[in-house]
């Protein structure tokens, strides 16, 4: 069946499905199927080239799109990512950590160790030596959403 489908498509095929593919990455975007897309294309290309040789069978051909998908989503990975990327703000979605080093003054008493203290417009756990409300204190350390303080 595989073999029909691909003798009757001819080399046209892998254009086909890599258009799809494109096309499929429109409607769907997460910059995945583009690469999927291009792989095919390519093996289109090679088969073009190839197609009357005797080596290029399907099962040659498959597994040629299978490598190069996964060569091409590696490599398009690598080559969109900004992991290394210098910002100017690089606790921009880390609002616990950008908060280390403030001051405030402590809305409830920390009893056991756990209190509450008001940054700007909310209120934020806190741990930390038992202090009565109304002190000032410092955030030294953040974990997640609770905040570690100490008097100053």
């Amino acid at each position: 069946m595989i073999h029909a489908l691909a003798e009757e498509l001819g080399p046209w095929g892998w254009w086909l499905l890599g258009l799809v593919l494109l096309a499929a990455e429109l409607v769907l975007p997460g910059v995945f199927l583009v690469w999927i897309g291009a792989a095919a294309i390519v093996v289109g290309a090679l088969s073009l080239l190839l197609w009357e040789t005797s080596f290029w069978l399907w099962q040659v051909q498959l597994l040629i799109f299978a490598a190069l998908s996964v060569v091409s989503v590696f490599l398009g990975r690598r080559l969109l990512s900004n992991g290394n990327a210098v910002t100017d703000e690089p606790l921009l979605n880390q609002r616990g950590a950008s908060l280390v080093g403030r001051t405030a003054t402590l809305h409830e008493p920390v009893v056991e160790g756990r209190g509450r203290i008001r940054l700007d417009d909310t209120f934020w756990p806190v741990m930390g030596p038992d202090l009565p409300a109304g002190t000032r204190v410092r955030v030294t350390t953040s974990n997640g959403r609770d905040l570690t303080i100490e008097a100053i």
